[in-house]
């Protein structure tokens, strides 16, 4: 067997190892969110580390492997960083997103993200419908857009603190981060996007 031929068949094994890595590090975290509210460092720098090593190990170029698992981490992160600044989200949630767009790349992470944030409001209706603060929480989002609003032009008291006293209650949302990056994944082998 030529080089060739066996780099063909190593690259589908690699890439199916990748997304296996993958969704077991977002099922770990799921889990571990949903029982203590917290995803840990180990957890999330350990997933940046390895999202970085098969990016780089199964693209054309390592370099341009290394590139877009960093710009994966990037996009993650600086997407989901404002909300951890409005206290909407916590920082594990930021770094799980980061470690997930090292395995994704940039375009993988976009659309992941759109993927997350339909899993976040189904998520978020299902949990105040069953806390019977379905009002509650349509109102606290009204609220919210208007202290960002406010927040983003002219400064002054950070959204998220001024919204703590009528929280509906604390979301997971490694759980969604997790549901909709698996979501993503299974859909792109449907569309046939890399």
């Amino acid at each position: 067997m030529n080089n060739d031929a066996a780099a063909s068949l190593l690259t589908p094994l690699g890439m199916a190892i990748s997304t296996g890595v993958l969704i077991a590090l977002l099922l770990v975290a799921a889990v571990i969110d949903y029982r203590s509210l917290r995803i840990p460092n180990w957890l999330t720098l350990s997933g940046m580390v390895l999202g970085l090593a098969f990016s780089t190990a199964l693209a054309a170029s390592p370099v341009s492997g290394l590139l877009g698992g960093l710009g994966g981490v990037a996009v993650g992160m600086l997407v989901l960083l404002p909300l951890y600044a409005i206290r909407v989200m916590g920082a594990g949630d930021v770094k799980l997103m980061g470690a997930a767009g090292a395995f994704l790349g940039v375009s993988g992470t976009l659309n992941a993200l759109l993927f997350i944030a339909i899993a976040g409001g189904i998520a978020a209706v299902a949990v105040s419908l069953h806390r019977r603060s379905f009002r509650r929480m349509t109102s606290n989002l009204g609220e919210a857009a208007v202290q960002m609003l406010v927040f983003a032009t002219v400064g002054g008291q950070r959204p998220g603190d001024a919204l703590a006293a009528h929280s509906v209650g604390k979301l997971p949302y490694g759980i969604c981060i997790c549901a909709g990056t698996i979501a993503y994944v299974i859909a792109r082998q449907f569309i046939g996007q890399a």
